[in-house]
């Protein structure tokens, strides 16, 4: 469900207009699932997906210790890429099931670096 909830996020961004910088890369700090960019905007995306409400929404599942690490894993790629010049986002592609079709919710500036 992991791959169909990113391939449903990168249509979802591709559909706005953004063009995707990588999926799912590593660093020894961890992994990103999705970088998009639009212009001189770098977006690292979390993709979130729940198919039952049990648990909240896909966007709630991202407590702040795993908000750390995604920033910190974006400093490191923006660091290796040359990129530290542009400005950045942090968004939340909330994957939800609804009806039995899964819709997606992207959530812009969903966290920041300051919390």
């Amino acid at each position: 469900l992991g791959i169909l909830g990113e391939n449903l996020a990168v249509d979802a961004l591709r559909a706005r207009g953004y063009s995707i910088l990588a999926r799912r890369p590593r660093s020894r700090y961890g992994e990103i699932d999705i970088i998009a960019g639009r212009g001189q905007l770098v977006v690292f995306v979390e993709v979130k997906l729940r198919t039952t409400g049990l648990f909240g929404e896909a966007f709630e599942a991202i407590p702040r210790w795993k908000q750390r690490r995604i920033i910190t894993v974006a400093l490191d790629y923006l660091s290796r890429h040359h990129l530290l010049d542009r400005p950045v986002r942090f968004d939340v592609a909330a994957v939800n099931e609804r009806a039995g079709a899964l819709t997606v919710e992207i959530i812009e500036d969903a966290f920041t670096e300051d919390g």
